[in-house]
């Protein structure tokens, strides 16, 4: 049987919204292993783990993204159209950027276990791991949230246009944005091999906070390379047009890869 609920509305008017779902049924669910629902995997330490309506059929207006990082990988710009994201350190550290649309400042959020941050619905961001074995849990206030991602932004506005908008050659930015991979999901992806110098060395030169260190707040039975084993995927062409599907997966040639990433730590940035 499906139920009634009474909530207010921003104008302060009760309105009645009926929830279509039948709990008798055999076919409900109340729990689900996210280890089943992978919706991206770079390798076996940058993965995502989705959970939405289509995978537990009594979520209501939430779901989550289950992230796994290692040092200096990044969850690509993007916005959410129809949620706001809670981004919740369990292990590691990172930092949550965004972009805020009222005031055109660049915020940077460096966060560690228990710490989170918040980015309403609609605002451009990214998060970029800071240490190994970063695990974040990104929660959402819908049931699938819709995403636009900046990979799909720069591959399917036409370089003639970002060219003659910006004053740019055409060939030139043809060239630039010819290594982007659709529907990128975690960066670099592994077979970049501009300014390849080795993961250690790369490590040492990586631009974090000063008051975060590579180890700083992780749990003390948190190795970097613990508790990371592989998760079982599946793979299908594309996800439907701004929304994360699962089960989705991508194949990369084999060539490790770890590049440092800029940012700006407890900086404002203005037009």
């Amino acid at each position: 049987m499906g139920r009634t609920n009474k909530i207010r509305s921003a104008e302060g008017k009760d309105r009645t919204v009926t929830s279509t779902m039948d709990y008798t049924l055999p076919t409900t669910q109340f729990s689900f292993d996210l280890n089943s629902s992978t919706l991206f995997r770079k390798d076996a330490y940058n993965f995502i783990n989705v959970l939405g309506i289509k995978q537990l059929n009594t979520l209501e207006n939430t779901s989550l993204l289950d992230i796994f990082l290692s040092k200096s990988n990044v969850v690509e710009p993007h916005y959410h159209q129809n949620a706001a994201e809670l981004v919740y350190c369990i292990s590691g550290a990172a930092v949550v950027s965004l972009i805020n649309p009222f005031t055109n400042q660049l915020l940077n959020f460096p966060i560690t276990p228990g710490m989170v941050a918040n980015v309403p619905q609609g605002w451009w961001h990214y998060e970029v791991a800071t240490v190994d074995g970063t695990h974040l849990l990104a929660i959402f206030d819908a049931p699938t949230p819709e995403v636009i991602l900046g990979s799909d932004i720069l591959l399917k506005t036409p370089a003639s246009v970002w060219a003659h908008t910006y004053c740019m050659d055409e060939a030139k930015v043809k060239e630039t944005f010819a290594p982007v991979q659709p529907r990128t999901f975690i960066g670099p992806p592994k077979d970049c091999v501009k300014g390849v110098k080795g993961t250690a060395e790369n490590a040492e030169n990586i631009n974090m906070p000063a008051h975060v260190s590579p180890q700083a707040n992780m749990p003390a039975h948190v190795s970097p390379q613990a508790n990371m084993a592989p998760q079982p995927f599946g793979y299908s062409p594309y996800a439907a047009p701004g929304q994360y599907a699962q089960p989705y997966g991508t194949q990369y040639r084999q060539q490790p890869y770890v590049q440092p990433y800029p940012f700006f730590p407890n900086q404002v940035i203005t037009e």
